[in-house]
This record gives structure tokens, C-alpha cells and sequence, in this order.
């Protein structure tokens, strides 16, 4: 017999917790490693390499939105600043956009490239928590996710609270992996993803409808979605 904390356990029921706490630490270390990187500047570089263009698109993606000088965006999940710093450049000196990330690194980083523009009366930066996307009510005309969603945990609770952000005549835009083979080689299990049908029933959970879809991104849908009133 052997003994741990007082307690009889024999040699087979031992190796099986051994075994089961085993599997509860990869697990958690592959999670881990699905939803955020071990290292983060390696991250950085590969969200700023100049291969994403090509299946980003990130031109025609603001052509496509639409952006007027003077509207408020929210970027969330903004990450190194790829679409804050065009968004910047978009809403003019009466416009804001508002980067909000879950890692300080990341928002130090994209704060540093706004700077080196001169953008940076028109951005401000914010460090969250997850579950909260730390908006005012009615603050916001656009509220942007790109390759974020797949992140959040409870999406229709998230979705509730970013909607009260919305201010009248305002939108929510989701651009992300498809969760099968168009996406092509990631660098995080696909079974992450979220289809896109299933985006489209959290944002009917929260009170929001389509409105629009565009398909000329190779690896990723594009949805607008507007308040259902």
C-alpha cells in the first residue's frame, strides 16, 4: 500500500490518478495555448507580417465599412493595432477609435505604432478583462472584431453588453476563421472556431440581426449586424 495525506490508496488507483491529473494538465496547457500565445512578441510579429494582406484584405475591408470622418470605433480583441491604426486614419480629428485588448503587451505595441502616426489624439487604449468589452452606453458607432471572436467564452452575455454601446444607426462587424478547411492552416486547433451560423444565433440571443455579409475574404465571413428594433 502507499500513503498520501494519511490516506490508503493501492498502487493500480494511484496510477490512475496519476494518469487523470496528467490529463488535466495537458488539457489545460493545450487550452492555454489555443486561446492566447506563450509568447507574445512572436504573436506580434505574425498579426504584422506583410503576408496577411493577401487573405485580410485590409483596403478593401474598410472600403467595404464604409467609415465616416468623425464616428466612434470600438476595436475589440485590437491586438498589435493591424485595423486600429487604419481606423485611426479613417475617423478623421473629430473621430475615436478605442482599442481594447486583454493584454497590456499588446496595447504597449499598438500604442507605440499610433504614436509614431500622430494618431494618437484620436485613439484611446484599454486594458480589460475578459467578459467585458468596457464600453460607456450609446459611445459607439461601429463595434469591430476580427480573428476575436472565437475568444470569448459566454458570447451572448458578451454581445448584450456590447450592444448597449451601440449609439443609434450602429453596427457590429465579425470577421473571423471559417471553423473548416477554407480557413487553411492555423496556428490553433479549428475546433475553436466558430461557425458562422452559430455567430449569427448568439447575436439573435442578444437582440441583433444581419444585415449584411460579404465574401470576397478567401479565409474568413465578414458580418454586419444591426440592433433587431
Amino acid at each position: 500500500m502507499l500513503y498520501s495525506s494519511g490516506i490508503r490508496f493501492k498502487p493500480r488507483v494511484l496510477q490512475r490518478l496519476f494518469v487523470a491529473s496528467f490529463l488535466i494538465c495537458l488539457y489545460a496547457s493545450l487550452s492555454a495555448c489555443a486561446h492566447g500565445p506563450w509568447d507574445i512578441d512572436s504573436y506580434i510579429q505574425a498579426l504584422e507580417r506583410a503576408e496577411r494582406a493577401e487573405y485580410q484584405k485590409p483596403d478593401e475591408v474598410l472600403s467595404t465599412l464604409n467609415i465616416k470622418p468623425g464616428i466612434a470605433i470600438a476595436d475589440i480583441g485590437a491586438g498589435s493595432g493591424y485595423f486600429t491604426r487604419r481606423f485611426a486614419q479613417e475617423v478623421g480629428e473629430a473621430g475615436k477609435v478605442f482599442a481594447i485588448d486583454v493584454e497590456q503587451k499588446m496595447l504597449d505595441y499598438n500604442q507605440k505604432e499610433i504614436n509614431k502616426l500622430g494618431l494618437s489624439n484620436r485613439t484611446e487604449f484599454i486594458l480589460t478583462q475578459p467578459g467585458d468589452p468596457s464600453l460607456q452606453d450609446h459611445s459607439v458607432d461601429l463595434i469591430f472584431f476580427c480573428n476575436a471572436y472565437h475568444h470569448l467564452e459566454n458570447h451572448s452575455a458578451y454581445l448584450t453588453k456590447a450592444k448597449s454601446a451601440l449609439k443609434t444607426n450602429g453596427r457590429i462587424v465579425i470577421i473571423d476563421f471559417y471553423h473548416d478547411e477554407r480557413s487553411g492552416k492555423l496556428s490553433f486547433p479549428k475546433h475553436h472556431l466558430v461557425p458562422k451560423e452559430q455567430v449569427i444565433e448568439h447575436m439573435k440571443q442578444a437582440g441583433l440581426i444581419l444585415s449584411k455579409e460579404h465574401t470576397f475574404l478567401p479565409r474568413q465571413y465578414f458580418l454586419e449586424f444591426v440592433p433587431d428594433n
